[in-house]
């Protein structure tokens, strides 16, 4: 963890070097302002076809670590925001969800 998944609606969906950029991008920040390990890190993007709302919705979960303040949280949710749109020209809603070690049960 982190793990972000984007659902991108498919008439949205950038070229691969913009995805390629933001997948950078989205890595640095869950390296840097998350302090995440590189090899926790997982970014996917899922084409849809979107029924209602934005085009691009940003789902980040997360393990909770002392250090990922709300403050830093804001900070990071502003960065993946300004990433998203950068790299997509679109708005996106994005959605952060924590969990306790004692929650998370994981393999591979």
């Amino acid at each position: 963890m982190p793990n972000i998944t984007m659902y991108v609606d498919i008439e949205a969906m950038p070229p691969g070097n913009s995805m390629d950029s933001l997948t950078t991008q989205c890595t640095d920040l869950c390296t840097g302002t998350l302090r995440a390990a590189l090899d926790n890190v997982h970014i996917i993007y899922v084409p849809v076809r979107r029924g209602r709302g934005h085009p691009v919705f940003a789902e980040v979960l997360f393990r909770e670590e002392p250090f990922r303040t709300p403050e830093v949280m804001d900070r990071f949710m502003q960065q993946l925001d300004d990433a998203i749109t950068t790299h997509t020209g679109r708005i996106a809603r994005i959605r952060c969800f924590s969990f306790g070690k004692q929650h998370i049960h994981a393999r591979n």
